[in-house]
């Protein structure tokens, strides 16, 4: 033990004291690093997931060289373990091949930047607000509350609506009148209506036209524009209001008709 001590025992002793230090300035190194770049990214408009992305490639990136270099320090040979390595992710990549497709479809989420987070969308068929967005998956939030977790591969693989994106959206009302009923008064009652609602702008104009000449009825389409964060206020509203409009002014709101002809 004694001549292990002195012939081998001190440099051993001392690569690990050295290994630690190593590994303890380095980790804070790269957590400087890699939090660093990410505020830098984030100061730019709606960079979110990109940043962080970039700042995790960072981080696990120099921890991989962190480790060899440790590994290195305390005498294995790393030549051997990285070639291994490169076949075993050879092994793994067809392994795991919806991963990284999920992977590579967050890598296109975060250039593209379709959406961010407390945006309201449709995404790959199904509609909530967006908790989070990580390289692997989407995760919503429904209408009900519901936790939704959408893999990347199919949120970027479908058609992506977005709500939020938009400054300003457009109500619309469909009602119908009677044939009896007058339908320039109805479109004058519908648009002094419309125009009244705390929301609407006044540019573009509210319209009010016919839509169609249905059996039982003349549908009206009613057309306001407002700001997206006002928008179910608007929509609720309108309805409602309209249709007490119609009753105060006696434009008449039919019940679906039929005429019957019996032949003896």
């Amino acid at each position: 033990m004694k001549e292990w001590i002195l012939t081998t025992g001190l440099t051993a002793i001392l690569n690990i004291v050295i290994a630690l230090i190593m590994l303890g300035a380095g980790s804070l190194a790269i957590n400087l690093l890699s939090k660093g770049v990410e505020r830098a990214i984030s100061k730019a408009k709606n960079h979110e997931l990109i940043a962080r992305f970039i700042g995790s490639v960072i981080s696990k990136g120099c921890w991989a060289i962190l480790i060899v270099a440790v590994l290195s320090r305390l005498g294995v040979n790393v030549g051997p373990l990285i070639a291994g390595l490169g076949v075993t992710g050879f092994i793994l990549g067809f392994a795991f091949q919806e991963s990284l497709a999920n992977l590579a479809a967050g890598m296109m989420i975060a250039l593209n930047n379709p959406f961010k987070v407390g945006d309201y969308v449709i995404v790959a068929g199904l509609e909530g607000s967006i908790l989070e967005v990580n390289m692997m998956a989407t995760i919503l939030a429904s209408a009900d509350n519901k936790k939704i977790v959408v893999p990347n591969k199919a949120a970027w693989g479908s058609p992506i609506t977005n709500f939020s994106a938009m400054k300003t959206r457009r109500v619309e009302v469909v009602v119908g009148i009677s044939y009896g009923s007058d339908i320039t008064k109805a479109k004058s009652v519908a648009l002094e209506t419309v125009n009244s609602l705390e929301g609407v702008l006044e540019d573009p104009a509210p319209i009010a036209e016919v839509k169609s000449l249905d059996d039982s009825a003349v549908t009206l389409i009613v057309r306001a524009w407002t700001k997206n964060a006002d928008y179910w206020k608007v929509f609720f509203a309108a309805n409602q209001l309209i249709k007490e409009a119609f009753d105060k002014t006696g434009v008449s709101i039919p019940y679906p008709q039929l005429d019957v002809r019996v032949i003896q």
